[in-house]
């Protein structure tokens, strides 16, 4: 560690002497970097989902080592942490958008979680990241595909950034994708509330038709493309849901077309269909990626002249919907 600028050797001397009654964790404060520490505390977060180590990783490497990576650990202020948020705040992003205040508060969410840290080992005393001032982030409120803003929308193109379709337009969406291959999995999610995850992890054996239930016990995420299996969410997420007897029919149905698909399969020369045990598969069998569920909403949306809404806002409008009939 090299320091200059005293006014005199006495003075440095000094300052040697302290810093060497200093214990190991206080003086790494005084002689690391941020940007050191912040890349230490990554390699220490070994039991973080991958997708939050995605974005822990970002928020570092794009965010934060830019504008605050060279300064000294220890001397960090939170004037200098506004200052380096004010110029997050301007810079754009993929969109050439200016930043969000989402996307501050989740920079802010990762510094706080690492300087915490710090001050846990005993590198620092305080977190000065706990009086850095944020702009207010707005939560949009979900919004009914009323006549009106489907109107709007088709004029315009303009459309909530949350919505939720009414009872009548999911079951008209449901009535067009009847003969989907994914049919089952867009009712479960409409109206079982199943988040994407945990319908592209569910395996036949978490599933009781005679019981009429299912157990959420895992979930398939992506970091990045890459698929990663794990327990769900949270643990308020491992639940155990009713089903329905029109929910019962509509997986007996779906059980029973995979069968069927199965043995064509194995009497065509050639043709694999793995028994994987998911309850929802590709054409060979496997688990599907859960990006292919976000496009596949999308496209069918589009087919069926419905106003667009996402994935997980079809999740969201399950609990104020009641099912339809289901058609046989």
């Amino acid at each position: 560690m090299r320091r200059g600028g005293y006014p005199s050797e006495v003075a440095a001397r000094r300052a040697r002497d302290e810093l060497l009654a200093l214990s190991r964790e206080e003086q790494a404060g005084r002689s690391w970097t941020v940007a050191r520490w912040l890349r230490y505390w990554l390699s220490t977060r070994t039991r973080i989902r991958p997708t939050a180590r995605m974005h822990y990783t970002r928020d570092v490497e794009h965010f934060l080592i830019p504008h605050i990576g060279g300064l000294i650990l220890g001397d960090l202020t939170s004037r200098q942490l506004n200052m380096a948020f004010a110029q997050i705040g301007s810079t754009r992003n993929r969109s050439g958008q200016p930043q969000t205040p989402c996307t501050l508060q989740h920079v802010h969410t990762t510094l706080r979680a690492a300087l915490s840290a710090a001050v846990r080992e005993g590198l620092i005393v305080d977190n000065p990241a706990r009086r850095v001032e944020l702009p207010a982030r707005a939560r949009p409120q979900a919004q009914v595909w009323t006549e009106a803003r489907v109107a709007e929308w088709a004029a315009t193109g303009q459309r909530p950034t949350i919505a939720v379709w009414t009872p009548g337009q999911l079951a008209s969406f449901l009535d067009y994708v009847r003969d989907d291959r994914l049919f089952a999995l867009w009712w479960l999610i409409a109206l079982r509330g199943l988040r994407r995850g945990e319908a592209a992890g569910l395996r036949w054996t978490e599933v009781d038709l005679h019981a009429g239930q299912l157990s959420v016990v895992r979930q398939r995420t992506t970091a990045g493309y890459d698929v990663h299996e794990g327990p769900p969410k949270s643990a308020a997420s491992r639940r155990t849901v009713a089903l329905d007897q029109h929910t019962v029919r509509v997986l007996r149905q779906h059980r029973d077309r995979q069968q069927q698909r199965r043995r064509a399969a194995r009497a065509e020369v050639g043709k694999v269909c793995h028994d994987s045990g998911y309850v929802f598969t590709g054409p060979d069998g496997l688990p599907l990626h859960p990006g292919y569920l976000t496009q596949r909403l999308r496209l069918l949306v589009a087919r069926a002249g419905s106003p667009p809404i996402r994935l997980h806002d079809l999740r969201h409008g399950a609990a104020t919907l009641r099912a339809p009939p289901a058609r046989t």
